[in-house]
C-alpha cells in the first residue's frame, strides 16, 4: 500500500487529496458508515467555514502560536477559494464569518467526495482502526481483520468529544504505548452548569440577548440561552477556556446603558413596584429579569443589572463540547507533523494540542493542518 489516512473528516479528507494529487495511491479508512459525520452535524443550523480576518488575526484566535505559518499557508481566504473550487459559493455574514451560500454542509461535502472519488481516493467506511500489530495498522473491518503497511499514513482520528459521531479518543492509549507525548484532554467551546432554583423552569430555551459577559479580564458582547442544564451559547462558548479554571462569570444584561443614565432610570423607579416589575420597566426580558432574581438577590440593583455574578457548577462533560483541548504535543512532532517516534506517520486535525474558539476557527485548522500533513507526506 501506498498511503494511507486513518480518518473521513475534514482533516483526513483534505490530507487524502494532497496526496491523491500527488499521484500517489491513496486509502481512507473510516470508522464509521459514512464520512464526516461530525462536519455534517456541525453544519445543520448553517456551515461556518471560516472568519473573514487577515492572518494574523486570525491565527491570534488560537492558544498557541506554532499554528500561524499553518494558518497562514490555508487560512480564511484559501478556504473561501477552496470553496468556490468545489461549486460551493460563500458569504461573509455581519460579523465576518463566512458561510456557504447553501449554508448547510452537505452539499459541500457532497462535492469534494465526488473529486475525490475522480482523484482515485479510495474510501472505506467501516474500517475500525485496532492500534498495531507489529509493524501493520491492524484493522477491523466488515470483511474481518486486515493489516496495512502502507509507505506514509495521516491520523486524522478527531479529539474526544462528540463520540457518537466517531471522535471517541480511543487512539490515545496506543500512541502514548508509542512514545507520543499526548497533553490531557478538556472540553472546550461547552456549555457551564447551574443549580438552578425552581422558579427559573419557564425560562429554559430562553435566549439572553446583547448581554456583556465578563471572566478574566475578557469580555464578550453576545447571546448565550438558559437552559435546564445551565448556560450555553457563542457568548459562553468565547469565555469558556476562562470558566474552564474556574474564573467568575459576571454579566451585564443592558451594556447600552450609560451608568448615569441607568442610575437616573433606576432613581425614577417607584419604591412601592414589586422587584419584577421595576425590571420590567428597566426594559429586561421576562428570561433576563428571572435571572436577576435569581443571582441578584442582597445585591444593589444596579449591581445586579452590569456586574450580576452566575454561578457556575462546571463545566458540562465533554463528549457535549463542540471541541476539545489537549491531544498530541507540539514536541512530539516536526514541522512538517509527523511524529517524531513513528517515521513515516503524520497527525492532523483535533488530534493536535490547540485549542480556539467557534466562529470558522476549528473547521479552517482542521483543514489547514490536515493539508499542511498531507503535503509534507507526499514527500516520503
Amino acid at each position: 500500500m501506498d498511503a494511507l489516512v486513518i480518518g473521513a473528516g475534514p482533516a483526513g479528507l483534505m490530507a487524502a487529496e494532497e496526496l491523491a494529487l500527488a499521484g500517489r495511491k491513496v486509502v481512507v479508512a473510516e470508522a464509521k458508515p459514512t464520512p464526516a459525520r461530525k462536519f455534517l452535524m456541525a453544519g445543520k443550523s448553517g456551515l461556518n467555514v471560516t472568519k473573514d480576518e487577515p492572518p494574523d488575526t486570525f491565527a491570534a484566535a488560537f492558544n498557541t502560536d506554532w499554528l500561524a505559518p499553518i494558518l497562514a499557508d490555508f487560512g480564511p481566504e484559501q478556504v473561501a477559494q477552496w470553496c468556490r473550487d468545489l461549486g460551493q459559493d460563500v458569504f461573509t455574514g455581519s460579523s465576518g464569518r463566512v458561510f456557504p451560500k447553501a449554508m448547510k454542509a452537505s452539499p459541500l461535502l457532497r462535492a469534494w467526495l465526488q473529486r475525490l472519488a475522480g482523484q482515485g481516493v479510495d474510501l472505506r467506511t467501516r474500517w475500525r482502526w485496532q492500534g498495531w500489530e507489529g509493524d501493520a495498522f491492524r484493522f477491523a473491518t466488515p470483511e474481518g481483520p486486515q493489516l496495512l503497511r502502507p509507505r506514509v499514513t495521516v491520523l486524522a482520528l478527531g479529539g474526544a468529544s462528540w463520540s457518537r459521531l466517531g471522535s471517541d479518543a480511543a487512539w490515545v492509549p496506543w500512541m502514548t504505548a508509542r512514545g507520543v507525548s499526548i497533553a490531557p484532554f478538556r472540553p472546550a467551546n461547552m456549555g457551564f452548569g447551574v443549580d438552578w432554583s425552581a422558579h427559573m423552569a419557564p425560562n429554559f430555551g430562553q435566549p439572553i440577548k446583547s448581554a456583556l459577559l465578563s471572566a478574566g479580564g475578557q469580555q464578550i458582547r453576545g447571546e448565550f440561552v438558559l437552559s435546564s442544564r445551565g448556560v450555553e451559547g457563542s457568548a459562553i462558548y468565547a469565555l469558556s477556556r476562562f470558566l474552564r479554571d474556574g474564573v467568575p462569570l459576571t454579566i451585564n444584561l443592558l451594556p447600552d446603558l450609560a451608568p448615569l443614565i441607568l442610575a437616573a432610570r433606576i432613581a425614577r423607579l417607584k419604591r412601592t413596584d414589586s422587584q419584577a416589575n421595576r425590571l420590567r420597566k428597566l426594559g429586561l426580558s421576562a428570561a433576563a429579569a428571572a435571572l436577576v432574581m435569581e443571582f441578584g438577590r442582597g445585591l444593589p440593583l444596579e449591581q445586579s443589572l452590569t456586574a450580576l455574578p452566575i454561578a457556575l457548577t462546571g463545566p458540562r462533560p465533554m463528549d457535549e463540547a463542540i471541541s476539545v483541548a489537549g491531544g498530541i504535543t507540539r514536541d512530539s512532532l516536526t514541522e512538517g507533523l509527523e511524529l517524531r517516534t513513528l517515521p513515516g506517520v503524520y497527525a492532523s486535525g483535533e488530534m493536535l494540542d490547540w485549542e480556539a474558539p467557534t466562529g470558522g476557527y476549528l473547521l479552517t485548522a482542521c483543514w489547514a493542518t490536515g493539508k499542511w500533513a498531507g503535503r509534507r507526506a507526499t514527500l516520503v
